[in-house]
Parts: C-alpha cells; sequence; structure tokens
C-alpha cells in the first residue's frame, strides 16, 4: 500500500496548500492512506473541531497532533469525539484523546501511533516504554504499525527508528518544520526520516511571521509567534510503499513542493 504523511500543517495558509496540492498528489502517487500532523493548524496552535473536519474534507484520513495538542481548551472535552485524531500516547494515564487508531485501508488495518519526545520538550512518560508497549500490543492486530514521533533533537528521533526497526513499518519525525533529506529504509525494514517538514509559507520561519520572530532574536523582548499567511506556499510530505502483509518498507521518498502566493479568504485567516 501506498501511504502519504504530510508534515506540520501550520496555520490557515499550511491548510490552503494542503487543499490546493493533495488531490493532484494523492492521484499522482496512488495513494491508499494519508495522514497529516494538525497539532500547528489553528492558527499555528493545537487544532479545534472546525479545522478537525477541515482538513478531513481536503482528503487526510487521519490526524496526529505533538507538543502544542491542549493549547485549544475546547479539545479537553472535544477529543473524544475525534474518532480519526490520534494524541501522542505517552502522556500519562487518563488524558482525554485516543493513543492510537486503527484504521481499514484495501481491507487491512494500519495501526497509526503519536508520540512526543522529552529532549528539550516537556517531559512526559517515557516514548521508548510508550512504543514498546503499544506497538508490540498492535503487532498482534496488524503487521502495519505507523508512528509520528514529535521530537526535537535528531538524535532522540533516530534512537527511535532504530529501537523500532524491524517492529513498526515507518517512524517518522515531525515537529521542526524543517525537512531533512536522511530518508531511508532502515535494516531490518522500518522507513524513516529524522523530520518530514511542513505546509505553509516557504517565505517565513518554520511557518511563522518571519519578522516577529527576528525581532524577537534581535531584541530578546518576548514576541508572539503568529504564522504567515502570504509568500509562496510549502508543502512537505512523504510517500512510503508498505507491504501489507509482512508490515516491512520498501520504499519513501520526499515530496517538497512550492506553490505561487495563495490568496486566502479572510474568514480562513
Amino acid at each position: 500500500m501506498n501511504i502519504l504523511f504530510i508534515g506540520d500543517i501550520v496555520g490557515a495558509y499550511g491548510r490552503a496548500v494542503v487543499k490546493q496540492l493533495l488531490p493532484g498528489l494523492k492521484q499522482a502517487h496512488a495513494i491508499d492512506l494519508t495522514i497529516g500532523n494538525g497539532e500547528n493548524s489553528a492558527h499555528g496552535y493545537s487544532i479545534t473541531e472546525k479545522i478537525y473536519h477541515e482538513l478531513l474534507e481536503t482528503g487526510i484520513d487521519a490526524i496526529t497532533m505533538g507538543n502544542h495538542l491542549f493549547e485549544k481548551k475546547e479539545l479537553l472535552q472535544k477529543i473524544d469525539t475525534f474518532d480519526r485524531l490520534v494524541r501522542p500516547a505517552n502522556f500519562p494515564p487518563g488524558a482525554p484523546g485516543r493513543d492510537h487508531l486503527l484504521i481499514d485501508v484495501k481491507g487491512k488495518k494500519v495501526a497509526l501511533i503519536n508520540l512526543l519526545g522529552r529532549v528539550f520538550m516537556q517531559c512526559l512518560d517515557c516514548p521508548f516504554q510508550a512504543a514498546d508497549q503499544l506497538v508490540n500490543r498492535l503487532k498482534e492486530k496488524t503487521p502495519v504499525v505507523l508512528v509520528d514521533f514529535h521530537a526535537e533533537a535528531t538524535s532522540e528521533k533516530a534512537g527511535m527508528g532504530y529501537f523500532l526497526d524491524g517492529r513498526a513499518s515507518a517512524v517518522l519525525g515531525t515537529h521542526t518544520h524543517v525537512m531533512t533529506a536522511d530518508e531511508k529504509v532502515l535494516l531490518n525494514g522500518t522507513a524513516f526520516i529524522t523530520d518530514v517538514g511542513m505546509c505553509g509559507s516557504a517565505d517565513s520561519i518554520i511557518g511563522m511571521n518571519k519578522e516577529l520572530i527576528l525581532k524577537r532574536f534581535v531584541t530578546q523582548l518576548p514576541e508572539k509567534f503568529e504564522p504567515t499567511d502570504y509568500g509562496r506556499g510549502l508543502f512537505n510530505a512523504v510517500v512510503m510503499d508498505i507491504d501489507e502483509n509482512s508490515g516491512k518498507a520498501k520504499g519513501i521518498k520526499r515530496i517538497f513542493v512550492t506553490t505561487p502566493p495563495l490568496e486566502l479568504p479572510k474568514e480562513a485567516k
């Protein structure tokens, strides 16, 4: 099966880029399953009920999250109703939301896990122990297990790749918003990339307004980051070819596309 995983979707501009490009990319690559990271989709921070449905309407089948998960307070009450959204599995027991998804694809089950790193991030439960327990359990239900590891440190992401090599079909890094060029299939059949990148404005600093970020760097004074809603569009993703019977990856390749500037409707900003 061909699986498309889209990097962090940043704000309204990122959503507009996905909406414009996704149908053609799905057709061009004969995609069977599309997953997107939505933790920055609501003006750069978390997700809302409206945006959750908007992303599904663009053609995304399942949504992963990350460290901004609960920055929209409505999610505390509503996340359990989002049956195609998975939150990091290493939140402490009792946190609302799903710690994994089982998705039907071509008559087969695909398991999806989201994990949050701990190096330079908020300190949750151990992602390695959470992955170990959850992957082993899900492998009893399906050979195809996908992991979005939302983490800062490249070494921690590489560690998770090798930790799950041969057990997960893919370990895909998110969070830094900068696509890395190290995509590969590890020795035991796990597709890996340190970071998938992002969708948003190419004329930004990791999807955010560059003037505001530069002001903070130069002055060291607090400045609220705002997503950029102008300039060229940027779409980052990876396509994986996964053997649906063995769960092994046969290939992984990057998709890096830029578009001319997009015009956003006022209500989308």
